[in-house]
């Protein structure tokens, strides 16, 4: 199989040889810059530099950027710019920038055409309902805002919805990608920092304007939200949305249980991070854990966030072994699985 026949067998739940094995997101840059102390060529520094060099599955992906040169900077992170209607008027000009200057031809025309040979597996991503109105509000003021100023966040998930789909159309004219992720980071330890209320209301009406635009080019649609997803799973299930990533461990998902639960989802991520630095013995007991559920399909593992700075070079390698070992068993038995 090449890279993108597989992933679509294993998103599919279909007979696959591999697992494939991945990086979802781009490692830390205190990461990088120890693996460089250690032995990893100090030209080696970009993100898809850095799988090559590892010998990992290429995914691609394009955070299409929603602010356009000028915009103004919040003071400190976790703060908004802006707080009410009129602040969001003035800053608007700022917003939407046209598709043609955040989807640029040449790159999309040459990782179209790695995607058409099989050799890359192409992704992008969109800021969702939930993570944009924070952006621009700030995490407090936003969270008070679906009860203070409920129409001006219908007015910018409306402007929002409407650039997606500008967006969209832009993209399907050069290739039609693998998957997209929504950010939405709506959920911490403790579940969704809203209730289904909230999400009905404010969210879902957006989604359901998106969606089938995607449902119709075949595009997986996936949710990337840190923390406890397993209450908001079902929200996002019901909205179409057909998989959630990274999954993190420390905030207590499970995979069994959301593939029992949810057997139609994909799911990609959720390898705890936190045991990459504890010998081999740990390491293996994690794949160990994932192993059932990857051999199932629909399930993609990969480190829970980003490989963190305490993960040596010669520790990652000992992951990638392991993970490439295990990305085999897992093959052979949904091989026999599907016989």
């Amino acid at each position: 199989m090449n890279t993108r026949e597989r992933f679509h067998a294993v998103v599919n739940s279909q007979p696959f040889d591999r697992l494939p094995v991945i990086e979802w997101a781009s490692w830390w840059n205190k990461t990088i810059e120890r693996w460089h102390e250690e032995g990893l060529p100090t030209e080696v520094n970009e993100k898809y530099a850095i799988c090559e060099y590892f010998g990992l599955d290429i995914y691609w992906q394009h955070w299409v950027q929603i602010f356009r040169k000028g915009c103004p900077q919040p003071e400190s992170h976790g703060a908004g710019i802006m707080r009410d209607e009129s602040d969001y008027d003035r800053i608007r000009e700022f917003l939407y920038p046209e598709p043609e200057t955040v989807v640029d031809a040449e790159t999309w025309e040459r990782r179209a055409a790695e995607q058409e040979r099989g050799d890359t597996v192409i992704w992008f991503t969109l800021d969702g309902f939930f993570w944009f109105p924070r952006k621009l509000l700030g995490i407090e003021n936003h969270l008070y805002a679906f009860y203070d100023h409920a129409d001006l966040m219908h007015r910018i998930n409306n402007d929002l919805a409407e650039w997606h789909l500008k967006v969209l159309d832009r993209i399907y004219s050069f290739c039609v990608p693998d998957f997209m992720t929504f950010g939405e980071d709506m959920s911490y330890n403790n579940g969704p920092m809203l209730s289904r209320d909230l999400f009905d209301e404010f969210m879902k009406p957006y989604y359901d304007r998106i969606m089938p635009r995607l449902r119709d080019k075949g595009t997986l649609p996936v949710i990337d939200s840190d923390g406890d997803i397993a209450i908001a799973a079902d929200w996002f299930r019901d909205a179409g949305l057909r998989g959630i990533l990274p999954l993190e461990r420390q905030a207590g998902c499970d995979i069994g249980i959301l593939q029992k639960r949810y057997p139609d989802m994909v799911w990609i991520g959720h390898y705890d991070k936190m045991v990459m630095n504890k010998g081999e013995n740990a390491m293996r007991a994690e794949f160990e854990r994932l192993l059932p559920a990857a051999s199932r399909g629909g399930f993609l593992p990969s480190v829970d966030h980003q490989t963190p700075p305490g993960v040596s070079l010669e520790q990652y390698r000992q992951y990638l072994a392991l993970f490439r070992e295990y990305a085999g068993k897992a093959g052979r038995m949904s091989d026999r699985d599907g016989e």
